[in-house]
């Protein structure tokens, strides 16, 4: 029998994120997904009269390929995907893993190059398709949130089916505000950042393109940053896990950076190309839903209260034009019971402790989701 919780989630994919039109030709990609789903979003593209392209992937079978790829293997892999990429109008990626730190034992250097050399497919499918990615919940990401396997899955459609439409207004008051602002000062435990968005432009994440959601994110003008950042949310990329980053900054370019046990695999990331050393996104997360990390960025970055930093690569839209194959979201959660900061914009106390000061952004506070 099929979870209706499946179809449900088919329904906001297909209706909502990518609101597809008949002829639309959507390539599916899911990553250790149960068929049960796959069959309902294949359901759901046709019910909207579009056409379903699918791909199915296994984590281990990505490892192995990674362990040994070449540069001209990935070369001419990068060109089929491109070319079945140009032929798409959108794009849905659910992605599922047994184990997170999967490709831990991936050559850094492998890592590096496969990146690099898939970069102009992601770049295509993020500034030239609807697109739509998101996790699958399985035991090993209710490990990593510390629940049971059946109460994580209830979470993750919850979270997943979110009414985004209830965070709309407060969705575009808050990009409205940061369209005008110049300065924006960040102050909490470790953190003392300053830097410009004039001229940026911001864009609303209302579940059109990462499920869950709840951001409004924009990018520092690329050589603005100054001063000190310490994330508190672990982070896990290319399958290492890092906690406790710390970030310096002058004239916008990273000059030091503390991992503490990971600082030499922190610094190899940073050193990949010259573009990852600067911040190519700058967003504050709000999903009311969403209030502890769990070590997996689509959730962790729409914690209520947090913001995020991001070195290397900006979208084209609300972008500073930083180029790199890094694109790396770091997470700091501002609420008092995670030690309380500040953000300010021109002056101007907007979030203090994790809630929005401004009477016109409090429906973006987290009693909203009563």
């Amino acid at each position: 029998m099929t979870d209706a919780r499946y179809d449900q989630l088919a329904g906001v994919l297909t209706r909502h994120s990518t609101a597809l039109q008949p002829g639309d030709k959507v390539l599916v990609e899911v990553s250790d997904v149960p068929d049960a789903m796959v069959v309902a979003l294949v359901r759901a593209i046709r019910a909207a009269k579009a056409l379903p392209f699918v791909q199915l992937q296994h984590g281990r079978i990505a490892r192995e390929m990674a362990l040994h790829a070449t540069k001209e293997q990935m070369s001419v892999a990068s060109e089929i995907e491109m070319a079945r990429m140009k032929k798409m109008d959108a794009y849905i990626a659910i992605r599922g893993s047994e184990n997170v730190t999967e490709m831990s034992d991936v050559p850094p250097g492998n890592m590096k190059m496969i990146a690099a050399t898939m970069r102009p497919v992601m770049n295509h499918r993020i500034n030239k398709t609807r697109w739509v990615v998101l996790r699958w919940p399985t035991p090993s990401m209710a490990q990593q949130a510390r629940m049971s396997t059946e109460a994580f899955e209830d979470y993750y459609f919850r979270v997943c089916t979110t009414d985004y439409g209830k965070l709309r207004k407060g969705m575009e008051t808050l990009k409205a505000l940061m369209d005008v602002t110049d300065q924006v000062h960040i102050k909490g435990p470790g953190t003392d950042l300053r830097f410009s968005i004039k001229g940026i432009g911001s864009v609303i994440c209302g579940g059109d393109r990462n499920i869950p959601d709840g951001e409004v994110f924009t990018a520092p003008v690329k050589r603005s940053v100054e001063g000190r950042v310490h994330f508190n949310v672990p982070s896990i990329y290319h399958g290492t896990a890092f906690e406790d980053v710390v970030l310096e900054f002058k004239q916008g370019r990273i000059v030091r950076a503390d991992g503490g046990r990971q600082t030499a695999k922190l610094e190899a990331i940073l050193d990949a190309d010259a573009g990852a050393r600067y911040i190519g996104e700058f967003s504050l997360g709000f999903n009311p839903h969403i209030l502890h990390p769990i070590r997996d960025i689509l959730f962790d970055e729409k914690i209520a209260g947090s913001f995020h930093f991001t070195p290397g690569q900006a979208y084209e839209v609300g972008g500073n034009g930083n180029r790199s194959q890094v694109h790396w979201d770091m997470v700091c959660i501002q609420r008092a019971d995670y030690g309380g900061g500040e953000v300010w914009f021109d002056g101007r106390l907007v979030r203090k402790d994790g809630i929005f000061v401004p009477p016109e952004l409090k429906s973006l506070n987290p009693e909203t989701k009563k």
